[in-house]
């Protein structure tokens, strides 16, 4: 029946005009099927035969090879046989597929969509008429009641009758929206008998796009990237501003890149404590981890003798060669921060102390120690050589520091996403309890995400102390631990534990690099870059716990 009226096909009107579609390519399926079983279908069961008799511990070496043998030989048939149809087979998929790209949209799913459209209306009418009817009934009953508990049981009545009006136009709706879907899936159902689950890039692109449409939910959708649409329109609001307030673009190549290099160091640390977060756990003690490296890199770079002292003794390497103390800087940073790092972590994976109880120690226990070995004094600038040897800049203007960043991200992707240890973190960070009994030594998981972040934190600051030109104190990297939460959090790394993905830890890195450096530019005090940042992060925490009680 025609829709162009408004009228909304039922069941059997939509199966009518389906039923030519299939009809035409169901008797083109019934070829391809006969032509596939000596062929396709019999090499699919021949080589999964073969594969589990190779597995079979019930026959012995000799039955095994006779059994092979003869299915080997009846699979070189059936591969022939089906090299021999290919052709024909080919020919019969490409005319029922033009056949359904001819046909389907205009003679059926069109129809079916504006059914749909039309039923949906009729539907929000008809809820907008009850919603109306309900409210009309609820004042008349208020207009007879005097008594303040009556008047309150109706009103408790009313609202449950609202909520029941509202659940059954939601589920009107998604019967609709169903329907709609399952006519246009139909479809690539056929194709995928056709083509035996082989879909061209543009009936995939198609097939996801729909898929995305279906799903959609716009509660879901703002509370996955409300927080970045909020933040991008600062970002938009802050870029409009520059160029009135400070006279000068936020969004220049030199910016980006000036962003991109200051946001390398910081992703090392992020790349450590988002492995922490992603246990339950967090790290305190970044800032003092940095701290710490900055000096010991600096003193081992330090251009000609020192000019500070630890613990009173003065240190003069540059009589060795530049590169063996950039390596050697680079060791001993990564050493130093990895024995603290686990030195938190074994408290946390041995004892079950909290990481934010051993890593508070940490932080405590680094800052007195350096700060009482150098009496806060800074150890000056490195050798003037070293920034040009570990990061050149590629054309007189990209830093390559950038490329160091990314390279961290490719191993901690690999690890994450690639390695059994990664797949444990996941596991141990989801339910500790029910990870250790399933086999994972959750001590042996919790002291290695605390050693990766000790390696992660001594080459971001080993970097930092480069990319500065030295400058090291004890002192140095104040604040950069609640950064580099911020953004693991901001990327939605959960503090629930289990659930994280790097891509976000870059995002978020990205975001907060970006905001610190915008508002810089404009002017905007330190002390209220705190507020801005304190804000993001609560915001933050706030979602991640929706997003869990949701899920709870």
């Amino acid at each position: 029946m025609a829709t162009e009226n408004g009228k909304i096909l039922s069941v059997e009107e939509e199966q009518k005009l389906l039923a030519p579609i299939d009809e035409y390519v169901g008797k083109i399926q019934e070829k391809i099927d006969a032509l596939r079983v000596d062929g396709t279908d019999k090499v699919t069961y021949l080589t999964n035969h073969i594969a589990i008799v190779k597995e079979n511990a019930n026959y012995t070496k000799a039955e095994k090879a006779s059994i092979i043998a003869k299915a080997k030989s009846e699979l070189s048939a059936a591969k022939a046989v089906e090299e021999k149809n290919k052709g024909q087979i080919k020919t019969l998929v490409n005319d029922a597929v033009k056949y359904l790209n001819d046909h389907y949209e205009k003679e059926y799913y069109s129809k079916v969509a504006e059914s749909c459209a039309a039923e949906k209306d009729v539907e929000n009418k008809r809820y907008e008429a009850e919603l109306a009817e309900l409210k009309s009934h609820h004042q008349a009953e208020l207009a007879k009641l005097t008594d303040r508990n009556e008047i309150k049981d109706e009103k408790y009545v009313y609202k449950n009758v609202q909520f029941d009006a509202r659940l059954k136009h939601e589920a009107t709706l998604q019967e609709i929206k169903d329907r709609r879907h399952d006519a246009y899936a139909h479809k690539y159902h056929l194709i995928d008998l056709l083509r035996l689950s082989r879909f061209t890039r543009g009936e995939k692109a198609k097939q996801n796009w729909e898929n995305y449409k279906y799903t959609f939910n716009t509660k879901q959708f703002l509370l996955n990237n409300g927080l970045y649409i909020a933040i991008i329109c600062v970002f938009i609001l802050l870029c409009v501003l520059a160029p009135v307030v400070k006279h000068t673009r936020l969004l220049t190549v030199n910016n980006i890149l000036n962003i991109l290099q200051a946001a390398s160091p910081r992703m090392f640390l992020a790349l450590g404590v988002g492995g922490l977060i992603l246990l339950g756990g967090t790290d305190l003690s970044v800032g003092r981890m940095v701290g710490t490296s900055m000096v010991l890199a600096t003193m081992i770079m330090h251009k000609g003798p020192n000019t500070g002292a630890i613990f009173g003794k003065m240190f003069d390497l540059s009589a060795l060669p530049v590169g063996v103390r950039i390596v050697m800087a680079l060791v001993i940073c990564c050493c130093v921060t990895t024995a603290f790092a686990s030195f938190a972590g074994f408290f946390t994976a041995k004892f079950k102390i909290h990481p934010f109880i051993s890593t508070m120690a940490n932080m405590l226990i680094m800052f007195g120690l350096m700060t009482f070995a150098t009496k806060g004094i800074s150890f000056g600038a490195i050798e003037n050589d070293i920034p040009s040897m570990i990061m050149p800049k590629i054309g007189g203007q990209f830093p390559t520091i950038i490329l160091w960043a990314v390279a961290a991200v490719c191993v901690m992707y690999f690890i994450w996403n690639k390695t059994t240890l990664g797949k444990n973190m996941y596991a141990v960070g989801g339910n500790a309890e029910a990870a250790a009994v399933s086999g994972i030594s959750v001590f042996k998981v919790t002291i290695t995400a605390f050693a990766i972040a000790g390696i992660l934190y001594g080459c971001g600051a080993w970097l930092e102390c480069i990319r500065m030109v030295g400058s090291g104190s004890a002192s140095y990297g104040q604040g950069w631990e609640t950064d580099a939460i911020a953004a693991c959090v901001v990327g939605g790394i959960s503090f629930s534990g289990g659930i994280g993905k790097i891509q976000g830890i870059v995002v978020g890195v990205l975001i907060f690099t970006a905001l610190t450096y915008s508002l810089t530019i404009l002017g905007v005090d330190t002390n209220l870059q705190f507020v801005f940042s304190g804000i993001i992060i609560l915001a933050a925490v706030t979602i991640d716990c929706l997003k869990y009680i949701q899920k709870k």
